[in-house]
């Protein structure tokens, strides 16, 4: 998700005081309204967390977003002042700008899908620069498996070909598909994807 823009609007809000160390505030989100709490002092980067620990899973991360407090004098939202801080309680939400944002960068881990295309034995003295090859796969594959990105490993005619390299750690993949011809868009692997709602990205990595 862009970082949402905070506006120029002067004035707090008129937000009712709070005690203690942390602030009442209610977040808002399309439908959705969550009472939660905030460390006092809590600024713009703090409400965006928060936001995105109450409705993540909700959220287009190809969108742009403006966070708005609700302003009492003028009993409507108005966008955030600059240098906010959270020092009472408060309503705000956050509005998705009509404009999408197209990324290369920063994957969301619960809408990728990763593909390892074709890493065998076969392939070793063939292919060059092989073993950097299999270095960044391995990185890539426990990235997956902190993240919990679902792997699907393709391997091409590995009766002949031999099956992945003993370096590549498959534990936790998805699906390991043999195939004879040069894709790995294979029926099962349409179905698997059909079955991980949301998915935006494809990171494929290997040869062939």
């Amino acid at each position: 998700m862009a970082a949402a823009e905070p506006g120029a609007a002067p004035g707090s809000g008129g937000c009712a005081p709070a005690g203690g160390g942390s602030v009442p505030v209610l977040f808002c989100f399309s439908v959705f309204a969550r009472p939660s709490s905030v460390p006092h002092g809590a600024g713009y980067e703090l409400l965006i967390q928060k936001f995105l620990s109450l409705y993540g899973d909700q959220i287009d991360m190809h969108r742009k977003f403006v966070v708005q407090l609700f302003a009492e004098e003028w009993s409507q939202y108005i966008d955030l002042p600059k240098g906010f801080l959270v020092n009472e309680r408060c309503k705000v939400r956050l509005v998705p700008l009509q404009i999408q944002i197209t990324t290369l960068g920063n994957l969301t881990p619960s809408s990728t899908v990763f593909f390892c295309c074709d890493m065998q034995e076969r392939f070793r003295p063939a292919i060059k620069y092989f073993g950097d090859i299999i270095s960044v796969g391995q990185r890539l594959l426990q990235g997956a498996r902190l993240l919990g990105i679902p792997v699907i490993v393709t391997e091409q005619y590995p009766k002949g070909l031999g099956s992945t390299v003993q370096e590549i750690d498959l534990t936790g993949a998805k699906l390991v598909l043999p195939k004879t011809k040069f894709s790995m868009v294979l029926p099962e692997v349409e179905a698997a994807l059909a079955e991980i709602p949301g998915v935006r990205s494809i990171v494929l990595f290997g040869v062939e």
